[in-house]
């Protein structure tokens, strides 16, 4: 039997052991944290996971598609929340589209639980990786105070941002191209509880967004009634984590900037103390992968920020881009490896340029009546001429077109649609059908011109 061994068992790991035994591996996952399981979920650290279309292929294809709907909520739309206490609201995509908000750590424990029940997983807790030898996969493991040495015919790093894996694949001049770096925003996790008779305090289908130009608080819905919610705030300067002193400082910037969510939290004072302040941090690198003896998947190769709901569907369809490759070359590994990373890097740096993108969106401009408004014109286009026009987010969230394509579309379509958003009558004639053809005639012009 082909033997497998994964260092990491988070999500992108544990999914792809599940890929791995369907195609006749056994695999060792080597993990240093203790089991989840066990040792329970530690909050405080966690952005709440928004599953799309990428992921959920690549959940059907692992045969766990129906677990996870289960503990998964559809949010059909953004609910904008002005400092004034006013909403607004936008839609995601067309009638029946939703992105699902997900517990990180409910579902990594459902992932290692289909994972071992498979009989072909066995995940090992409690061991640091510490070196890869390039020429065999070998890795050299600690494992209370013990050195261990697991050989296996393929070796997959999917230990994350900081991916000891990766280390060793740059300290033995394989990835050449490093690139390991924080933006300069943070965050912290706060949540809102259930109202007093158990029911959600704020609309429960739907990602709530309280942007604040430079910096915003996100909310998403949990099945027991919670919301997750995360600030996103500059490290250092004068609005910033680091300008925050004090429990007392930190609740009058939270009562200052966003009272009414301030008002659902009654345990404010206990989060802000226990939870600590987080950094972001953004990987490029390559190559992924040493003569065919081992590979980098997810946020080893490609962590990204969290802006645009990505980052795990990212790691989960190069899940199904490389099950696809093994399928294409008939399980010849070193084969698809190469291919692998060949084809898949573009879209990695494609997905991290348009996760720093929508942060911007999100924090400066969900809010503002230009920015709706084209948000209105461009749900028109796409309802009534799905064939000719397809906004940026719906390439991303709804769809498989390659990253690197949608990025492409979206410089266009900014560029395209800049002229008709600086006419003066544009509030007044946004839904014109003329309006609407000028729009598809520039689109079709920009298209054939690249």
């Amino acid at each position: 039997m082909k033997k497998a061994n994964i260092i990491g068992a988070g999500l992108v790991g544990s999914l792809w052991s599940l890929y791995l035994q369907q195609r006749g591996y056994h695999v060792d996952i080597y993990e240093r944290r203790p089991d989840p399981r066990k040792a329970g979920y530690i909050g405080g650290r966690s952005i709440n996971l928004a599953l799309s279309d990428r992921g959920w292929k690549a959940l059907k294809g692992a045969g766990i598609q129906q677990e996870v709907e289960a503990m998964a909520i559809p949010m059909r739309r953004r609910v904008i929340h002005a400092k004034n206490g006013s909403l607004s609201f936008q839609p995601y995509g067309q009638s029946g589209q939703a992105i699902y908000s997900v517990s990180r750590g409910g579902l990594n424990q459902l992932l290692i639980n289909k994972a071992e029940a498979s009989g072909q997983v066995k995940v090992h807790f409690d061991h640091a990786c510490d070196s890869i030898s390039m020429d065999s996969g070998t890795a050299t493991l600690s494992h209370e105070g013990t050195k261990i040495q697991s050989e296996a015919d393929v070796l997959f790093g999917a230990d994350g941002a900081f991916s000891r894996v990766r280390k060793s694949l740059h300290d033995a001049g394989i990835t050449t191209e490093h690139k390991v770096y924080p933006i300069d925003h943070g965050y912290k996790e706060l949540s809102i509880p259930p109202s007093a008779d158990g029911s959600y305090q704020l609309e429960k289908e739907a990602l709530h967004i309280w942007p604040r130009g430079g910096f915003m608080l996100i909310a998403l819905p949990n099945p027991d009634a919670t919301f997750t919610c995360t600030l996103f705030l500059s490290l250092e300067g004068e609005t910033s984590f680091a300008g925050i002193e004090d429990l007392k400082t930190g609740r009058a910037f939270i009562q200052s900037h966003f009272p009414d969510a301030f008002d659902l939290m009654p345990d404010f004072d206990a989060m802000w103390t226990k939870n600590p302040v987080s950094p972001l941090t953004i990987v490029r690198c390559f190559p992924w992968t040493s003569a065919g003896k081992v590979a980098l998947m997810g946020d080893a190769a490609h962590a990204i920020v969290p802006f645009y709901g990505q980052g795990m569907n990212a790691g989960f369809e190069s899940c199904t881009v490389l099950n696809d490759l093994l399928d294409l070359h008939d399980d010849d590994i070193a084969v698809s490896l190469a291919a692998f990373e060949a084809t898949r890097k573009a879209d990695a740096d494609a997905i991290s340029d348009l996760a720093l993108r929508n942060f911007i969106e999100m924090r400066d401009l969900t809010g503002q009546p230009s920015f709706l408004l084209r948000k209105k014109i461009e749900s028109r286009l796409s309802l009534r001429h799905p064939d000719k026009w397809l906004p940026l987010y719906s390439q991303v969230t709804f769809s498989h077109i390659p990253y690197a394509k949608s990025l492409a579309d979206g410089v266009l379509q900014d560029q395209v649609m800049a002229p008709f958003m600086a006419r003066p009558d544009i509030a007044s004639t946004w839904d014109s059908e003329t309006l609407e053809q000028e729009i598809l005639d520039a689109w079709a012009k920009a298209q054939a011109a690249q």
